[in-house]
C-alpha cells in the first residue's frame, strides 16, 4: 500500500556480493529454508542467519509474505486509476490516504509527482464494482478533483530489485 514514512528517507544499504546473492535467491523464492539459502550462496547457515537477520534489521528485507492472485479471489478485473487532488495541504493528503488504506479493492497506491497525486492499483470482481469504487470511494472524497480509470489486460513480471550484475546461483 503506501510506504511508511520511514521508507521515505532510506538511504541505500551498503550490500557486497553475497548480500547480493542472498536477495536475488530470496527474490525468486522467498519460501527458502536457512539451510536451502545458505547452500545456494556458498555460506554456513549460521552466517546465513546472521546476515538475514542483518538484512532486516537495517530495512533492506521489509518482511515476506504470500503472493495472492486476485483472480482466484474472485477479484478478475485489475485497473489503475490516476486520481488528481484539488487541494494538497498536509491534512487532506493524509484524509486521502486514510481513505485509500481502508478500501480493501486498493493493492497498492503510489503518491507520485506530475500532473496526477496517486497511481492506484486495483482488484475487483467485475465492470459494476469498479464503477462503484470509482463513483462511491474516489470521487466523492471531498478532495479529489479528478479521476481517470485504466483497464489492466495483463501484469508482467519485471526482473526484480536485485542488480542485473548482481552474483546468482546456478
Amino acid at each position: 500500500m503506501l510506504d511508511s514514512p520511514s521508507s521515505q528517507n532510506a538511504r541505500p544499504a551498503s550490500l557486497d556480493d553475497t548480500d547480493l546473492a542472498m536477495l536475488a535467491e530470496l527474490e525468486r523464492n522467498g519460501r527458502l529454508t536457512n539451510a536451502a539459502l545458505a547452500a545456494r550462496v556458498g555460506i554456513a547457515e549460521s552466517t546465513c542467519t546472521q546476515r538475514l537477520r542483518s538484512l532486516r534489521d537495517r530495512g533492506v528485507i521489509r518482511g515476506f509474505g504470500a503472493e495472492i492472485d486476485p483472480a482466484a479471489l474472485g477479484l478478475t478485473l485489475q485497473a489503475l486509476i490516476t486520481v488528481r487532488l484539488g487541494t494538497h495541504g498536509r491534512e487532506q493528503i493524509r484524509d486521502f490516504e486514510q481513505r485509500v488504506r481502508s478500501l480493501p479493492s486498493v493493492l497498492t497506491a503510489f503518491h507520485v509527482a506530475g500532473a496526477d497525486d496517486y497511481l492506484l492499483h486495483v482488484a475487483v470482481e467485475s465492470a459494476a464494482a469498479l464503477r462503484e469504487l470509482v463513483l462511491e470511494h474516489l470521487t466523492t472524497h471531498p478532495h479529489v478533483r479528478h479521476v481517470e480509470t485504466q483497464l489492466v489486460f495483463e501484469v508482467l513480471e519485471g526482473a526484480g530489485m536485485v542488480p542485473s550484475g548482481a552474483p546468482r546461483s546456478a
